[in-house]
């Protein structure tokens, strides 16, 4: 299995990287895993992996600075490989980013990224928060059970997105989107690489994922 992790600049690489190759190890998978700013590469992949970090519209600019590889990652995917969105990999995948300014998104989901607003709690939302889902809502969370933690850092989240592609949430002063998926596509508000056994189970599950 050919695993690309996207290197534009942002996010945190090694991190993620050494968890998709445990997660690949645990499964017993021989591959790749490679940290890669080539678009043929991840034209080539059989899973891509964007991670993020920052601010929407940084990242955006830092994937359009790489040439092709914006282009590479919508083909790949409208072709049907399975991606995986984090942090502020998750939020490209919306229509628009308010952080700053207006940054267009991938429009692959419904909604935009505006700042949160919880009444008493600081900004960024820093550390380990419940996950809250119908079980069996999404193959990427088997295994999970609400409740379980994850580990967040952020200060933006989606809003006004479409139920059907929010499949978990958790609760900083309300409810705040999780994850989202939709097809082949799909992302996590959190750091999986950061949130330990949940983090790789996820990441397993998307290893495996035929969507």
């Amino acid at each position: 299995m050919r695993i690309a992790v996207v290197d534009y600049g942002s996010g945190n690489l090694a991190s993620a990287s050494r968890a998709l190759s445990l997660a690949a190890e645990r499964l017993g998978l021989t591959g790749e895993v490679a940290v890669t700013a080539d678009p043929d590469q991840v034209l080539r992949a059989d899973r891509i992996v964007l991670p993020g970090q920052g601010a929407f519209a940084d990242c955006s600019r830092g994937l359009d600075a790489v040439p092709g590889m914006h282009a590479a990652i919508e083909t790949a995917t409208h072709a049907g490989t399975p991606f995986l969105g984090i942090c502020v990999g998750m939020q490209l995948m919306a229509q628009r980013g308010l952080e700053h300014e207006i940054t267009q998104g991938f429009g692959w989901i419904g909604g935009e990224i505006a700042a949160m607003d919880p009444p008493g709690l600081r900004l960024p939302q820093m550390g380990w928060n419940e996950l809250n889902f119908i079980p069996g809502a999404h193959p990427l969370l088997e295994g999970l059970t609400p409740g379980d933690h994850a580990y967040f850092v952020h200060s933006y989240a989606l809003q006004g997105g479409a139920p059907a592609e929010i499949v978990a949430t958790t609760d900083y002063g309300g409810p705040i989107v999780a994850m989202v998926a939709s097809g082949n596509r799909a992302g996590t508000q959190f750091h999986v690489e950061k949130s330990q056994e949940v983090g790789i189970r996820i990441l397993m599950n998307f290893l495996r994922w035929s969507p």
